[in-house]
């Protein structure tokens, strides 16, 4: 387009394109700067840098508008499962009733992983954090499956190893629910659908039948849906600067998950329970920690309220609230730190230093509460995360690697010593 900005530096004027998105977002095109002007950017934390152009998700904070290839949010969340909206994210479009059928089989008969990964586990000492755990069971299949290490494979090679990663993710997921709880693993069983499955693989005891509540499989396919994807965040940025270094999947998709373990991250949800439980340890008085997360000499920090991006309440904490409240009330969970829970939304939404601050609740803080309701151990919240995250992490390696996108390589500006010279010296 001919649109530029114009940048004077140094008596040197130059322009750089601008680039307009779909929804008129403007960026400015700073590729040829250094090569222009000798000059490079500087923003730490990459809060006002576009690493790439995408058309995968949009996100407006300051409205608080999330969609996936133009589908919102809300629409996708209350009519999709799963399973559509992986397919939606990875191949641009929502796939028709043959096309969702082929997809469908292929993730259910791909379920089973290798017998020898279940002996990774016996080197892990007791206690391991199942988010590390994680990590390498993911970057393990690389070795499983060796022809995934080839950096240009053709579209059938990466569709199944796709497929192979959608499909055996929620399996190895329950594994690390069963190994950690010192349970017998479950098999998959394939007639279940992919929700289903994933929770009678979690839940289901050997000796015991399970009857998997209808209540959980649809709250836990909301819970996925609004993990999906989230554009350029800490994870998927480093799935796609991995990728651009030509790492297989499997490799990409466990650095994503390193990101997404950090407490400032995927994380947070657990540092959420975390921090019900400290306040009901110290008597459960919410209006207490709320006037300390007001002071500014106070270490303590109200976790699950605000987001980087949204200045507007998270749409994906509106949709988890409801499902948050219905499935409460239909389980009849009676759980102090719930109640904690409830106490800090209420008090925090009618309190003006938060609402002056667009300091709402967000994800994070909602989609804790339903896992702890539906027995999920607090250390595998972040996994839950992952499995959700999935897809989306997997287009935006694909995004990545059908653009030709170059390595990954920031710029910094040197701040250290200048050339300094040898001298000898005693040691000390």
């Amino acid at each position: 387009m001919s649109e530029t900005a114009k940048l004077s530096l140094q008596g040197k004027e130059v322009e750089l394109p601008l680039i307009i998105g779909s929804e008129n977002e403007v960026g400015i095109d700073i590729s040829n700067l250094r090569n222009d002007t000798g000059a490079v950017t500087v923003d730490v934390g990459y809060k006002n840098t576009g690493s790439t152009t995408s058309a995968i998700t949009y996100l407006d904070g300051e409205a608080g508008i999330l969609r996936h290839r133009g589908y919102s949010i809300e629409d996708l969340a209350e009519n999709a499962t799963f399973l559509e909206v992986a397919y939606l994210l990875i191949n641009g479009e929502l796939p028709n009733s043959k096309e969702y059928e082929e997809w469908d089989y292929q993730i259910r008969h791909h379920t089973l992983v290798n017998e020898d990964m279940e002996n990774i586990f016996k080197a892990w000492p007791t206690g391991s954090h199942p988010m590390g755990q994680l990590t390498a069971m993911i970057s393990s299949l690389s070795s499983f499956y060796p022809e995934s290490l080839n950096p240009n494979p053709s579209e059938e090679e990466q569709f199944r190893t796709i497929r192979r990663l959608i499909a055996k993710m929620p399996t190895i997921v329950a594994m690390l629910h069963k190994k950690n709880a010192g349970h017998p693993i479950i098999y998959p069983k394939n007639k279940l659908d992919y929700v289903s499955n994933f929770l009678n693989m979690t839940f289901k005891q050997v000796t015991e039948d399970y009857e998997i509540d209808p209540i959980f499989v649809e709250a836990m396919n909301k819970l996925l849906i609004l993990h999906a994807d989230h554009e350029q965040n800490c994870s998927a940025s480093t799935v796609r600067i991995v990728g651009s270094a030509h790492s297989n999947l499997y490799a990409c998709i466990a650095a994503g998950i390193a990101a997404l373990w950090g407490p400032l991250h995927g994380g947070a949800n657990q540092k959420v329970i975390e921090m019900l439980e400290a306040i009901k340890q110290d008597g459960g008085d919410a209006k207490k920690y709320i006037a300390k997360a007001k002071d500014k000499n106070d270490p303590f920090r109200l976790m699950g309220f605000g987001h980087r991006v949204y200045k507007n309440y998270d749409p994906r904490a509106l949709i988890i609230k409801k499902s948050c409240d219905d499935i409460l009330n239909k389980l009849g969970v009676k759980d102090p730190v719930l109640d904690i829970a409830k106490q800090l939304e209420e008090t925090a939404l009618a309190d003006e230093y938060f609402i002056e601050r667009k300091l709402f609740p967000n994800v994070d803080f909602y989609s804790g509460i339903i896992y702890r309701a539906m027995g999920f151990p607090v250390e595998m919240f972040t996994v839950l995360f992952a499995l959700g995250r999935l897809p989306g992490w997997i287009a935006q390696w694909k995004e990545m690697r059908d653009q030709g996108q170059p390595i990954g390589r920031p710029r910094q500006i040197y701040t250290g010593y200048t050339k300094r010279d040898w001298t000898a010296r005693a040691l000390r």
